[in-house]
């Protein structure tokens, strides 16, 4: 096991080179500097962490436009597109200052601060989506698609994200590092762990759907009446899914903590020997090293702004949801393909710089993380923060969203065993994120689709036997 050298407590998160000690280069995440100071903020703040990093720091105009857009009347597609938009420089202040943040930890530990702080985004939309999802009244049926019903735009969501880093963000890294070197081989921990853990989550998250669609049929519909078999009614039938999601949620969160446990104590020096690897790799080694940097004051300065702009936007966006709904934007595609894209840009432009840089396996830490974050963490979260909300958030996916689930992951496990890719592998599975788009925006809203319902059965009958059915069940009541 490698020992952490000299550096504690403020071993570096990426790729660095030796140590400089001669009063202009410092450690890196050590700014030499403390305290707050506005020009250095900004001047830092524009750099960002690499190029596309930096380019994206263009769109901060559309920020302020976004905010005054929300208190005009009307509008309400263009007050969507701009807090779309306006999400991706917020959000990227957020992963760049969560990464000076991470820098100044132990590597391993500065990697999960990291994907944290990328997820926080995502753990913000979900709570908006949540508690303005609307519960209807006592006795009244609504479908899946009616105004108001969040919930299908959640599990989709839930499910994008993950599909977003599996497939969009890990061939776009492939490819990225793939263009610049042939090949490029990854230590087998990391895809071995991450992989497995998302076989686990995704065991968990398809097992309510599973009950739901075996036990389904135990419903059937008889033209002006409804028979249900003995007390297994369709209500029953939902409740019980939504305790198994309440169950399953905490299930699924203590496999989290044992995953972070793993990371940060067990393994940590085979971790850290990755990492290292990985740091003699970096290409920018040296550059980064010369980087100004955040003093811990500048960066937590920078994390609460960030914070604070972040969900008003995602507030602003959740409350157009309907309008872009009625303009013809399916709900699985909203929710499956543009709100993943949205929440996820900053942390996406990160692992392709590494993956660019040669840093591969942090480059792959970066795609997968974030998906075990969501699968064990960030959707059990949503659940159990429904149910403390009193709002039924349940884990009963649409068959499709499955199905999708189940091959990506098949897929990359497929494209991880050699422990090797290339910008073929990459090309590749951004074909198949672009498939499942396609499929997305033609998929029909929840309301049409009942994959995951109970479904319908139409039964004939003559006059004289619905007569006779009738009689029968009045003489049960009776008795």
């Amino acid at each position: 096991m490698p020992s952490n050298d000299n550096h504690g407590a403020a071993s570096p998160l990426l790729p660095t080179g030796n140590s400089h000690h001669d009063g202009e280069h410092h450690d890196e995440g050590e700014s030499g500097r403390s305290g707050f100071h506005p020009s250095h903020f900004l001047a830092v703040l524009w750099r960002s962490s690499c190029t596309a990093s930096m380019l994206v720091n263009f769109l901060w105009p559309v920020v302020p436009v976004a905010l005054v857009l929300q208190f005009l009347p009307g509008l309400h597609l263009w007050k969507f597109v701009t807090a779309y938009v306006a999400v991706v420089p917020t959000a990227n202040l957020l992963g760049f200052s969560g990464q000076e943040f991470a820098r100044k930890m132990p590597k391993v530990a500065g990697i999960l601060i990291e994907t944290t702080f990328g997820s926080v985004i995502e753990i913000i939309l979900f709570s908006v989506l949540i508690a303005k999802h609307e519960v209807p009244d006592q006795g009244e049926e609504r479908g899946n698609g009616d105004e108001g019903n969040l919930i299908p735009i959640i599990q989709a969501a839930i499910l994008g994200s993950i599909l977003t880093n599996l497939l969009l963000c890990l061939g776009l890294c492939f490819f990225a590092g793939g263009l610049r070197q042939a090949s490029q081989k990854f230590h087998p921990i990391v895809s071995e762990v991450g992989t497995g853990l998302l076989l686990v989550a995704a065991f968990g998250l398809l097992i309510p759907s599973a009950f739901y669609s075996a036990l389904k049929a135990e419903v059937v519909h008889v033209p002006g009446l409804k028979v249900l078999h003995d007390t297994f009614t369709e209500g029953k039938l939902q409740g019980d899914v939504l305790r198994i999601s309440q169950a399953t949620s905490v299930a699924l969160m203590v496999a989290f903590a044992l995953y972070i446990w793993y990371q940060a104590s067990s393994h940590h020096g085979i971790f850290d020997e990755v990492i290292e690897q990985d740091e003699h790799a970096d290409a920018d080694r040296d550059a980064d090293m010369e980087k100004n940097k955040f003093t811990m004051t500048e960066a937590l300065v920078a994390i609460a702004i960030s914070l604070v702009l972040v969900t008003i936007l995602l507030i602003c966006l959740v409350e157009k949801i309907e309008y872009v709904v009625e303009s013809g934007v399916p709900d699985q595609f909203l929710g499956l393909i543009l709100l993943p894209l949205v929440e996820k840009a900053a942390e996406h432009l990160t692992a392709i710089d590494e993956a660019w840089d040669g840093v591969i396996n942090v480059a792959l830490y970066h795609c997968l993380g974030p998906s075990i974050q969501t699968a064990l963490f960030n959707a059990p979260f949503v659940v159990l923060l429904g149910w403390f909300l009193g709002k039924p958030m349940d884990l009963n996916f649409e068959i499709f969203m499955v199905v999708l689930l189940v091959l990506s992951i098949l897929v990359v496990g497929n494209f991880l065993r050699d422990g090797e890719s290339n910008w073929l592998e990459g090309a590749l599975l951004v074909v198949v994120y672009v498939i499942i788009a396609i499929a997305c925006w033609y998929y029909p809203n929840p309301d049409v689709a009942t994959s995951n319902g109970v479904e319908t059965v139409d039964v004939q009958m003559s006059k004289e036997m619905l007569q006779q059915l009738r009689q029968l069940l009045s003489a049960q009541a009776i008795e």
